[in-house]
């Protein structure tokens, strides 16, 4: 939670997923140092396997979790419905494009840092969305994976800020600034 939270002031919302093998604490450490600037509300679950169940062959244990974390926070904190996003890195970055794309309703923005892939088993609303890629990536390469991404969401309707850097399968921090920017000021 942003040290300026108040309950009479909704803030933004984000679902940050941690790539394969991670924590939940990498998961937040996505955004955690601009979270009290930018006065975001962080939501970082843990996968329930060694990676999210959709990666490991459908939705199950780690929808649930989600599903009860956002239940817990909407229970207790003002969110502003306008700025709810979905991110994450590697296999989160996969698992948050799928079910953002899923849950357009619900998630206005999906944070990709270094996807592989998006496999949402519907389409619901348009969410915009942030894809940044490592030009030297050699876990999910970037022709295949973020370049290969970007315009097929692009031919499909869906509004792509999409950036590469030169960079391996990481993510810098100035993709984490420029994505919070991007998500919240429409930069």
């Amino acid at each position: 939670m942003p040290r300026g939270y108040r309950p009479d002031a909704p803030v933004a919302l984000a679902v940050m997923l941690h790539g394969a093998g991670g924590t939940a604490g990498f998961g937040l450490e996505l955004l955690l140092s601009l979270a009290d600037a930018a006065n975001l509300l962080l939501v970082a679950p843990r996968s329930q396997g060694p990676t999210w169940d959709v990666i490991a062959g459908g939705f199950g244990p780690d929808v649930r979790v989600i599903d009860r974390a956002l239940a817990h926070v909407f229970e207790r904190y003002a969110v502003d419905p306008s700025r709810v996003a979905i991110g994450g890195f590697s296999d989160g970055a996969s698992y948050a494009l799928t079910l953002g794309l899923a849950n357009g309703d619900l998630f206005t923005h999906v944070l990709a840092f270094s996807p592989g892939f998006a496999a949402p088993p519907v389409q619901v609303g348009m969410p915009r969305i942030f894809l940044c890629h490592g030009t030297q990536d050699r876990v999910l390469p970037i022709e295949q994976c973020g370049r290969w991404l970007a315009r097929e969401l692009g031919h499909g309707g869906y509004t792509v800020h999409y950036r590469e850097f030169d960079g391996p399968h990481i993510v810098p921090d100035d993709q984490r600034h420029a994505a919070v920017r991007w998500w919240l000021e429409g930069a």
